[in-house]
């Protein structure tokens, strides 16, 4: 009798969990395909909002009036806005982003070419984020914790919330002031002849703020951490520094570090906008600042929408995985 309630009373914490997996995938499913869909709503509607004509743009500064009648009928600037979008929307479903007039080539060719250097820079830059900012909000933790050393807290506190709040291209301009023009160590733009060196700029641009912010996260957590009874107790059996602090408090500060590193590397891909303009970084983002001047509104459309689909994407990935590291996350059942 005992073993039949025994066998009965499992059944449901499986289902239980295989619940929770189910609705926190519908969840992410669905707050992914409404990204996708209010990106593909917005980047349509608001681009032509942008001044100027786009047909202008595209016939040139010498186009006559027929010319540019000519262009805005090619382009189909003349038809219904309605018409326009149903037949974007079409296109999308058939992998066409459209055509740019500026660069006459196909906007998905355009963004495969220039996605390896933005998603190259953003990983790299989160890579440096993680392998300093952990570490450094540890140590500062442990260092202070209970109190102690309230100077070292103090400067702490005090340094990273100043760097935390220099924008992307004010910290730009000053890593190629200081590395580029002062002391003349590496490049200040992008070139095809040392590519390894001209990314160490841009991806400090982005990496300091953001290590600012993690570490500020990890020394607070370090410090709730280190004041748990089972950390007293791993201390008391002297299992030594390092090796509590990576088999004990390192997991338990995976998931306020995993959010926040989504959240940011999310806020990347805006800063690489900026960033990528600065160092003439042949990425996402400065094709978007490219387009924009040059009025290409199909290539503006391709780009922040796959930005959007892009940032939505890391977003769920992140949550996929504090799913797995944390049941909460999922809203189920910790015992299932």
């Amino acid at each position: 009798m005992t073993d039949v309630h025994l066998t009965v009373g499992a059944r449901p914490r499986r289902q239980r969990g295989g619940s929770s997996w189910t609705s926190f995938a519908l969840r992410r499913a669905g707050g992914l395909a409404g990204t996708v869909v209010t990106a593909v709503v917005v980047t349509f509607f608001i681009v032509p909002l942008i001044p100027g004509d786009p047909a202008v743009s595209a016939a040139g500064p010498d186009a006559t009036r027929a010319q540019i009648e000519q262009v805005r009928a090619q382009l189909g600037l003349d038809r219904p806005i309605l018409e326009r979008f149903v037949d974007y929307v079409g296109g999308l479903f058939q992998g066409d982003l459209g055509h740019s007039f500026s660069l006459n080539a196909p906007v998905a060719d355009a963004v495969f070419r220039w996605l390896p250097f933005t998603a190259g820079l953003s990983f790299l830059a989160l890579l440096v984020v993680l392998l300093v900012a952990v570490p450094l909000g540890m140590t500062v933790g442990a260092l202070t914790r209970g109190g102690r050393r309230p100077r070292l807290d103090s400067a702490f506190g005090y340094v990273t919330a100043f760097v935390a709040a220099i924008p992307p291209y004010v910290m730009a301009t000053l890593l190629v002031l200081l590395f580029a023009v002062t002391l003349g160590v590496l490049p200040p733009a992008y070139t095809k002849s040392s590519p390894g060196l001209s990314v160490v700029l841009p991806a400090l641009a982005l990496s300091i703020p953001s290590i600012c912010l993690i570490s500020r996260v990890v020394r607070r957590e370090t410090a709730v951490v280190l004041e748990q009874d089972y950390l007293r107790t791993a201390r008391g059996w002297r299992l030594g520094a390092m090796r509590t602090a990576l088999r004990y408090a390192l997991p338990n500060l995976l998931t306020s570090t995993l959010t926040l590193s989504g959240i940011i590397l999310v806020g990347m891909l805006g800063g690489a906008i900026s960033v990528e303009t600065v160092f003439g970084w042949p990425g996402l983002g400065l094709g978007v600042v490219n387009a924009v001047t040059t009025k290409d509104y199909p290539l503006v459309q391709g780009l922040v929408l796959v930005l959007a689909v892009l940032s939505a994407l890391m977003t769920m990935a992140v949550d996929i995985v504090l799913g797995i590291v944390d049941p909460r996350v999922r809203g189920g059942n910790n015992s299932g």
